[in-house]
């Protein structure tokens, strides 16, 4: 079971604003974010829900993109939401919300790429 995962990115700012767009109706938002003072300069901001981060963006390294994160959904209407905000917030389409029956029959998900090019899914694995 994993705790959190983290990546560095190109432009904090934009990142921030684009993964708070994205995520809200997953609701999943910034909960914490860490003063650069405290970490030798660099930004990080922790989106999860109920208090708790589990996804956290930072800068002060060098962004790589190629990383896949996926987000639960709880239903095929939130992917579809996560999409649309996702488009509208900056991202590229990489794969529209649909079936993926290869995965299983109910895997329902959509792909975006971020700002540095890394894979963001929503998916929800409940039947219609």
């Amino acid at each position: 079971m994993l705790d959190h995962l983290g990546f560095t990115v190109s432009d904090f700012a934009r990142s921030r604003a684009f993964y708070a767009q994205a995520l809200a109706p997953l609701g999943i938002a910034v909960v914490m974010e860490v003063d650069p003072a405290q970490t030798g300069g660099s930004s990080h901001a922790g989106f999860g829900d109920h208090g708790k981060p589990y996804f956290w963006i930072g800068d002060g390294g060098t962004a790589h993109g190629g990383v896949h994160v996926a987000f639960l959904a709880g239903s095929r209407a939130t992917v579809d939401a996560f999409h649309h905000a996702a488009l509208a917030a900056g991202g590229r389409d990489n794969g529209a919300p649909g079936l993926r029956p290869h995965y299983h029959p109910n895997y329902y998900g959509a792909f975006i790429l971020d700002p540095d090019g890394n894979n963001v899914e929503a998916v929800c694995h409940q039947p219609e």
